[in-house]
């Protein structure tokens, strides 16, 4: 296959990725998914709605929703956490799709790939679910056979876009949870409006020109608001599209198109080897369900310090000094020194590794400004510092590796290599109960005992549902 290059990026002269991406979310029936996709998806899924509850009481949704209700309009979805009230479908989207984002806990995607530093890979779940739950409303009665359809469309579209482009795209600076997932979110409202031929190509022009997201924003309220946009625009580009809105029938392709301007390319071997749904990115190379409501690249070294402090017995008050010892795909984006705030502390290495310390757990009620800005909290954290390790950088990014020194205040040393497998990703998943687990901590304080069992049964049977909106009722509570 012939390269055109030019200052920008490396893109074959003939390629046609975008007609590929039209003509998988045109045919692909539910019959062609495997059992072992439905089985992961359907966790995906349910991991996802737990986080749309948790995340609909947290401050960025109630601000997106506060702005949905003034901006009024056609009462095509529930808004989420707001009873009754409907709103257009892109601004039930944006809230379904921020709140889901809010707590940063949301699946990662996987890759076998060693130049796919992890950040590069998009959180596939929230932004074509938001757009398939809002979308199924409006189009009601949807079967849930059908969201679950235009879900795992949306899942698989972003997941091969974000596998095929080349790292740069994140090392640039770009959020591909929120890029990436544009179209994501755009498959999925468009496998449910049922768009073909032109319609799908002018709409993935669309999106392509949507498509946005820059990573400085991380440790803010505007990170969880990218997927938010991810999902209001994916479902905003299906509806231009929809009503005939005309954009490039090419926009993934050449050297203007999305990989070239915002990943510098694409891997060509890759494109060759593999096809939408060949294979099912759910599957291979996989998924992970987050164990713990912050950055991915955390998670390691959070179950490394666990297991020391357990182990050891180790107290706070015994704590001298924390040195966290990792490469640059994890000391540069998780950036923060010291947290002053919940958002912060998702990308604090010196943040997680103080509450596993203090409380032995990293979960919803750690993550809570309270907590973060306590005094003890302060104080352990000025205790931890984080430094480059030469010899780690070395390994390679095929795992999340860090060490731990922990200096006691009696002078014995307690240390530990973060070298495994992680827990929740595909080769170490949660079990299903696990995720169950999950869901009612999610849902905790938001909805009662009964709408938390409720919404996990509705979220189970959802391929016997003759009206995917009911999912969309459990979500809100009374």
């Amino acid at each position: 296959m012939a390269i055109q290059r030019n200052q920008y990026a490396e893109v074959p002269d003939d390629s046609r990725i975008t007609a590929a991406v039209a003509t998988f979310i045109e045919e692909v029936t539910f019959q062609q998914i495997p059992t072992e996709a439905v089985r992961i998806g359907k966790r995906c899924l349910l991991d996802g709605l737990g986080l749309f509850v948790a995340g609909s009481d947290h401050e960025t949704a109630r601000i997106v929703a506060a702005m949905a209700m003034e901006q009024g309009g056609a009462g095509d979805a529930l808004l989420l956490g707001q009873g009754a009230q409907r709103v257009p479908l892109p601004l039930a989207a944006r809230v379904l799709g921020t709140a889901g984002h809010a707590h940063d806990w949301d699946d990662s995607q996987v890759s076998k790939d060693p130049d796919h530093v992890y950040g590069l890979l998009t959180h596939p779940t929230i932004p074509p679910l938001s757009a398939a739950l809002a979308t199924a409303q409006k189009l009601a009665p949807v079967s849930g056979q059908d969201l679950f359809l235009a879900f795992m469309t949306g899942f698989e579209v972003e997941c091969k876009i974000s596998e095929w482009m080349f790292s740069q795209h994140y090392k640039r600076g770009f959020h591909s949870s929120a890029t990436v997932g544009t179209f994501g979110a755009f498959a999925a409202a468009a496998k449910l409006l049922d768009l073909k031929g032109d319609k799908l190509l002018n709409g993935l022009g669309l999106a392509a020109s949507f498509a946005s997201g820059i990573r400085c924003n991380f440790g803010t309220m505007t990170k969880p608001l990218h997927v938010g946009r991810a999902a209001e625009n994916g479902v905003t580009a299906a509806l231009l599209a929809a009503k005939g809105f005309t954009a490039d029938k090419s926009a993934l392709d050449g050297p203007w198109g999305f990989f070239a301007v915002q990943g510098g390319g694409v891997t060509v071997a890759k494109m060759e080897a593999e096809g939408f749904g060949a294979p099912w990115s759910i599957v291979d190379p996989g998924v992970s369900i987050k164990p713990y409501p912050c950055g991915v690249l955390t998670h390691p070294t959070i179950d490394l310090m666990l297991k020391l402090v357990i182990e050891n017995n180790i107290k706070p008050e015994e704590v001298e000094t924390v040195t966290i010892f990792a490469g640059s795909n994890i000391l540069n984006p998780i950036r923060y020194p010291i947290a002053t705030n919940h958002l912060e502390a998702k990308f604090s290495l010196q943040a997680v590794l103080s509450m596993i310390v203090l409380n032995r757990k990293a979960g919803k009620i750690e993550f809570e400004d309270g907590f973060v800005q306590s005094e003890q909290m302060q104080s352990m954290q000025s205790r931890m510092k984080t430094s480059f390790d030469p010899a780690i950088e070395a390994l390679g990014f095929d795992k999340m590796r860090s060490r731990i020194v922990i200096s006691k205040k009696d002078g014995t040393l307690v240390e530990g290599n973060a070298d495994v497998r992680y827990r929740g990703g595909p080769e170490n998943p949660l079990t299903d109960e696990e995720v169950t687990a999950k869901v009612r901590n999610c849902c905790e304080g938001v909805l009662s005992a009964h709408e938390i069992e409720r919404l996990i049964a509705v979220g189970s049977s959802v391929l016997e549902l003759d009206d995917a909106s009911e999912i969309a009722r459990t979500l809100q509570s009374r």
